[in-house]
């Protein structure tokens, strides 16, 4: 089936690379055009791997362009919330309004829970939770001005289980499942759904790195891909160490088309059936 959100607008944070890249171009693949945000620079606490760029993000532009659909991308802060909504309305006004919204930002560090400093706790907060909050913000006026829509939060196995050495990322994980639960109430009066999706590991440059190598190969001095991948495999239920950012673009794009019209207040797992492990 083409065209399964044709004639739509999709706003996507952390859409320089990774899954917010893919959710870009699958979501364009099937008819919407774009609203794509990113902060391309780095973070203080975030150095196990590379930030995002102005170059990654605008090769989004030029993949999206391929598709022959339009994009309106900025660099915004998700942490500031005058840029973002600036960001936003601006993209809104070109495009023509707002369907489809994905707070898909997010950072990651590690440390055991009790050796994570304040500014790696601080940090992980006001990006992965305050900076969701912000987005939600930001869109849901214009999907209420819309008429609807679709609202939705990348969170992680971390939101619906504890994993060791994450505990500020986890908490942010489950936070965001409760923001999302009280908004899909409080927003189902102007039709617009809120879900959360709940991904496993994700081939992205957030887990190849040594930083999470080092967490499924802990006994190892220098941890490397290879090492790391049984503890990769012993995560999951299916047989395999990680999906693919395509994995989460195809849920993305499930809830944001009408063929999840009545589907609100839920956390999917695209997780290889981690969580029942």
């Amino acid at each position: 089936m083409a065209g399964r959100v044709e004639g739509k607008v999709a706003l996507i944070t952390g859409a320089a690379r990774g899954q917010g890249r893919s959710h870009a171009v699958r979501l364009a693949q099937e008819g919407a055009d774009i609203i794509a945000v990113d902060l391309c620079g780095p973070l203080a606490t975030v150095d196990k791997y590379p930030p995002a760029t102005r170059a990654d993000l605008d090769e989004t532009v030029a993949e999206v362009e391929k598709l022959d659909r339009r994009i309106v991308a900025r660099v915004a802060d998700v942490r500031d919330r005058a840029a973002l909504t600036a960001a936003v309305d601006e993209g809104v006004t070109e495009l023509g309004g707002l369907d489809i919204a994905v707070a898909n930002a997010g950072i990651a560090s590690f440390g055991a829970a009790f050796e994570i400093t304040d500014e790696m706790w601080q940090e992980m907060l006001d990006v992965n939770l305050t900076g969701v909050w912000n987005t939600a913000r930001a869109a849901v006026p214009h999907l209420i001005e819309r008429g609807g829509g679709s609202l939705m939060f990348t969170s992680s196995i971390g939101g619906l289980k504890g994993i060791q050495n994450v505990g500020h990322y986890v908490s942010t994980k489950h936070g965001i499942v409760g923001l999302m639960r009280t908004l899909a109430n409080e927003l189902a009066p102007h039709r617009i759904r809120v879900n959360t999706i709940h991904p496993t590991n994700v081939d992205t440059d957030m887990i190849q790195n040594p930083g999470t190598w080092k967490l499924f190969a802990p006994d190892d001095p220098e941890p490397t891909q290879e090492k790391a991948l049984p503890g990769f495999l012993s995560l999951n239920a299916l047989e395999v160490p990680w999906v693919e950012p395509i994995d989460i673009s195809n849920a993305v794009l499930f809830l944001g088309s009408d063929e999840a019209r009545y589907i609100t207040g839920v956390t999917l797992p695209v997780d290889a059936g981690a969580n029942v492990k």
